[in-house]
């Protein structure tokens, strides 16, 4: 994410604030301008405080929602104390995801414009039944157990994951509904095919073959994690969510000036970098992230904790994830999105 400076003093505020903490100005996030805007005259979205939502409402926005709340069309009730923390965690995550994808310059169109297959998230509480985690024709479901981080850890060690979080969670899934979008609804399938196989094969069936046996063998030589193994649309989804993680952890690192000049102890060109916020070539995306993700891995564990990227990027999987730029670089709306991004700090 880029970073975002106080209309007023220019100090450095962040994407979630509702005031600067330098000068005290009261602002918000308008989604029309991209940026963190002055509060004074504006309307707050209603959800500010139930879902410590920050953004402003834009002239266009219906209601009395900001436009990313409104995407999310059921949520917990109001007496459900221990969801709402939850819901309001997942909230953030989205807006986060929201955000990148106006700066990538991808469409998000919501069920009022589709009602059939436009996107809209229902946050449900399994607190007294199963919910199911999952994407179906653009509504993208989310147990919101998952916003507890004790949940959330133990799911992730019992299913073997390496990273789980509220914000993974929401790339994985907004990922399968992009599959229709720049995929299935424009006629690349084939080209799709070529890459992660064919996703007319039996889902229900892949996916409790992959439950039942795990991952095949060498699937770290094709596939970005285990689960990406199970079925052609889970690879893209993971791939796809994989990209969204690049981008926008390189884009923060270029803002803040992170630049990696490789260990002292082996000077190598292919471990130095320089992360720029709008990077266009595919080729410079990788080119930086890897050395970045060595150093702050390496960062990590001088904390103690595991690695910030623990994932392999082999061949086949570089292969689908510029299939996965190719896309998003060739959507109408990238270009003017990157014009944008070149000229709004």
């Amino acid at each position: 994410m880029r970073s975002f400076a106080c209309p007023h003093c220019a100090a450095l505020v962040f994407f979630a604030n509702t005031a600067c903490l330098s000068c005290g100005t009261a602002i918000g996030y308008s989604r029309a301008e991209r940026s963190l805007v002055r509060a004074d005259g504006r309307r707050r979205c209603a959800n500010a405080t139930i879902a410590d939502c920050n953004w402003l409402l834009d002239p266009a926005d219906p209601g009395d929602l900001c436009s990313c709340c409104a995407l999310t069309r059921t949520r917990p009730a109001d007496g459900d104390l221990k969801a709402l923390a939850s819901f309001a965690a997942t909230e953030a995550a989205k807006r986060r995801l929201l955000h990148q994808l106006d700066d990538l310059g991808l469409p998000v169109v919501d069920r009022a414009e589709d009602p059939s297959g436009g996107l809209a998230f229902d946050l449900l509480s399994s607190a007294e039944e199963p919910v199911v985690t999952g994407h179906a024709s653009g509504v993208v479901t989310l147990d919101l157990a998952e916003g507890d981080d004790g949940h959330r850890e133990r799911m992730r060690v019992e299913l073997a994951e390496p990273y789980r979080t509220l914000l993974g969670h929401l790339r994985h899934e907004t990922g399968h509904w992009y599959w229709e979008v720049l995929i299935d609804r424009v006629g690349r399938a084939d080209e799709f095919r070529v890459l992660f196989g064919d996703e007319r094969a039996d889902y229900s069936d892949a996916l409790a073959r992959h439950y039942a046996e795990g991952p095949p063998a060498g699937w770290a030589d094709r596939h970005v994690s285990a689960y990406a193994a199970a079925h052609p649309w889970e690879d893209w989804a993971e791939t796809f969510a994989h990209y969204l993680h690049i981008r926008d952890t390189s884009q923060t690192a270029a803002e803040f000036g992170i630049v990696v000049t490789g260990p002292t102890a082996q000077v190598r060109a292919d471990l130095r970098a320089e992360p720029t916020a709008t990077p266009q070539m595919f080729t410079e995306i990788i080119g930086t992230w890897l050395p970045l993700t060595y150093a702050l891995n390496a960062v990590n564990r001088s904390m103690g904790f595991t690695d910030l990227y623990p994932f392999v990027l082999a061949p086949a999987v570089l292969d689908k994830l510029r299939f996965v730029h190719d896309l998003v670089a060739e959507h109408p709306a990238y270009a003017n999105a990157a014009t944008s991004r070149n000229g709004t700090r």
